[in-house]
């Protein structure tokens, strides 16, 4: 008997610190309410990071209820269940459900910095940062992909700067015009005018290209006749038969055989005329294209500042010049500054989204290329040294890497798998 009640006595006082531990327990502890989703810890882990603000909890707080003794926040309960454990542990992950922009405003909500992700979860949380410059370019670009953008005049008139006059009505007939032109040379997507309109532009665009290139094959070439045969001089061609026998004997050669009947030099002959009246009607279209984008364009300095656009009238001006100093005999000295005609290929990424999207992934992926570049040379120098060295060291009468110089270039069309190795 006397055991029993001993045993008894041992088993109510355990009981009763039991009872005492988790009261005390109790008063450490608490318990918030994310999102319908209740979570509880204790109050020390929240002082772990101060200055945010589960770390400024007090019951005189508007989100406190004290009837059910927890904290109430409206705000998203699985982001939350990893800012808890970044309490509890140090350590912030980023969930895989939660996309990018979310998670850094749960971040902001709660005063946590999102710099502080853990390297394992960084580059997954990082990239919704790229995604987001990505859109960005491509808002820069005006790359419409949704047709109901230009049904949308409000929108449209906003480029303008006429967006009041279009809500109250008060639109002049040049305000209710000049976007329509716009459109129509400048969006080739908004209507099937303005793909006509596109269709025709790369039409002409490669027709002049093809024009300068073309122009240039000696086979399509008409010679400059200067002087006099091989076979007579000058004052011995007098009569017109013999004249005219020579110049039909003259067209039934070949061309590369032409120079050498009449005694002149290749380099002195000219375009087909033909060839001229190809670009002059492309540039036609081309000066007529500039001068209404021009006009009908919703802003000038930004108009001006697209390279491509500058480019477009620098070459036109160049075929004018050209054309203006062969007409007055003028020398060709300036022929040289005509290749800028060539840029006009340029032309085509206005035609071409995918082109202007290529053309601004070169321009983002710079410093990537710039550091290829960087690895390529120093490979170059490297090779071409040691090749250079390891052949002065046995003599060889046929050596042909005598400098440094030398051994870059067999070293450049070796590494880009250009040339022959040699």
């Amino acid at each position: 008997m006397h055991h029993f009640v001993e045993r008894n006595g041992s088993r109510g006082l355990s009981n009763d610190l039991d009872d005492r531990n988790s009261v005390m327990d109790s008063e450490y502890r608490v318990i918030l309410n994310v999102g319908g989703v209740r979570h509880e810890t204790y109050k020390h882990t929240l002082k772990k990071i101060p200055a945010t603000r589960l770390s400024r909890l007090t019951t005189n707080l508007a989100n406190y209820d004290p009837v059910l003794n927890e904290y109430f926040f409206d705000r998203h309960p699985g982001v939350f269940a990893q800012i808890l454990n970044y309490y509890r542990t140090g350590k912030l992950h980023y969930p895989l459900d939660v996309c990018g922009p979310l998670f850094e405003e749960e971040l902001k909500y709660w005063g946590l910095d999102a710099n502080e992700v853990e390297p394992c979860c960084w580059m997954t949380y990082t990239q919704h940062r790229d995604t987001q410059e990505v859109l960005q370019t491509l808002d820069k670009l005006d790359i419409e992909i949704d047709e109901e953008s230009f049904r949308n005049e409000a929108e449209i008139y906003k480029r303008f700067g006429w967006e009041d006059d279009y809500h109250n009505d008060s639109l002049s007939m040049w305000q209710k015009i000049k976007p329509k032109i716009w459109r129509l040379f400048d969006e080739p997507s908004s209507s099937q005018g303005a793909k006509i309109i596109a269709v025709i532009s790369v039409f002409f665009l490669i027709a002049a290209i093809l024009v300068f290139c073309l122009k240039t094959h000696p086979g399509l070439r008409v010679a400059e006749i200067s002087t006099v045969s091989n076979a007579s001089s000058a004052h011995n061609v007098t009569s017109p038969e013999v004249r005219s026998l020579h110049r039909r004997h003259y067209r039934s050669l070949p061309f590369k055989y032409r120079a050498a009947s009449i005694g002149i030099d290749q380099r002195n002959s000219k375009p087909h005329p033909g060839f001229l009246i190809v670009e002059t009607v492309c540039n036609i279209w081309f000066t007529i294209e500039i001068l209404i984008r021009f006009i009908s364009c919703p802003s000038k300095v930004k108009y001006f500042k697209a390279p491509v656009n500058i480019i477009d009238i620098i070459a036109t001006l160049t075929f004018y010049v050209d054309l203006l100093l062969t007409t007055y005999g003028a020398t060709a000295d300036l022929e040289f500054f005509s290749i800028i005609r060539i840029m006009r290929l340029f032309k085509l990424t206005q035609h071409s989204s995918g082109l202007k999207i290529l053309m601004h992934t070169f321009r983002a992926s710079a410093k990537e290329l710039m550091l290829l570049v960087f690895f390529l040379v120093l490979g170059i120098v490297v090779f071409a040294s040691l090749v250079y060295y390891a052949e002065r060291i046995e003599p060889n009468p046929n050596n042909q890497f005598q400098s440094i110089p030398l051994g870059l270039w067999w070293a450049i069309v070796t590494m880009t798998t250009i040339g022959y190795g040699k």
